[in-house]
């Protein structure tokens, strides 16, 4: 049970695909216009929920409950030992030198 206060994330269709405008490209008609929040949960639920929430300026949206204390997951990707090198190589063009 998530209880009611918790930061949460909810996920909603805005509109299905075949209520988008056909003035999209092709391949963005083809999918829902989806909006992912962030909030405070307003009642105890359980993940996949319909939910109401009030986000951190005050507005209060609904949705379904995805996730309880969301974070940024996102990354810059592996180690590339290239880039090493070429940190050299821009100090010294621009630089003069590793300083």
């Amino acid at each position: 049970m998530i209880k009611k206060g918790e930061w949460v994330r909810i996920h909603k269709i805005i509109l299905k695909s075949t209520e988008r405008t056909a003035k999209l490209p092709e391949d963005t008609q083809k999918v829902p216009f989806e909006m992912w929040t962030k909030g405070f949960l307003l009642a105890d639920a359980e993940i996949g929920d319909k939910v109401e929430i009030e986000s951190i300026i005050g507005r209060h949206e609904t949705g379904t409950l995805i996730e309880v204390n969301p974070y940024y997951k996102h990354n810059y990707g592996k180690f590339i030992p290239e880039l090493l090198t070429i940190d050299k190589q821009v100090k010294e063009i621009v630089f003069g030198g590793e300083k």
